[in-house]
C-alpha cells in the first residue's frame, strides 16, 4: 500500500505493526491539526517517488494505544520501519529532504 492521504478506518495493533516485513511508515496525525495540513504536500511528494514503501496514516489521540505504544507526542510523527524497526523518526518534519533521506533508509 503505498502513500495514503486517508486515516486508517481501524487502527492496527503494535503486534501488527512489529510483524511487518515491508519497509513501511507509520504517520500519526490528525485532519484538524495545522502542522499536519502543512507536511502533508511534502510527504505527498516525498512519497510519489517510492511507491514500494508502504505508508499508513493513523488518527491519533488521547488514548489510542498504537501512538501511545510509539510515545508520540507531537503531529505529525512519521516512524519508518523496517522489518518492523523503527530505524527513523521525524516529528513535524519541514522539508522534502529530511523526509527523502529517512525513506531512503528503509527503501
Amino acid at each position: 500500500m503505498p502513500y495514503s492521504d486517508c486515516f486508517v478506518t481501524e487502527e492496527p495493533t503494535r503486534e501488527e505493526i512489529d510483524a511487518l516485513t515491508s519497509p513501511t511508515v507509520v504517520e500519526f496525525g490528525t485532519d484538524w491539526c495545522g502542522f499536519c495540513q502543512e507536511a502533508q504536500p511534502l510527504i505527498a511528494e516525498a512519497f510519489a517517488n517510492c511507491p514500494q514503501i508502504s505508508h499508513i496514516k493513523v488518527l491519533d489521540g488521547r488514548g489510542r494505544p498504537l501512538g501511545r505504544s510509539f510515545g508520540v507526542k507531537f503531529w505529525p510523527t512519521l516512524v519508518f520501519l523496517k522489518c518492523g524497526r523503527e530505524v527513523a523518526r521525524l516529528v513535524r518534519p519541514e522539508s522534502r529532504a529530511e523526509i527523502d533521506a529517512a525513506l531512503k533508509r528503509i527503501g
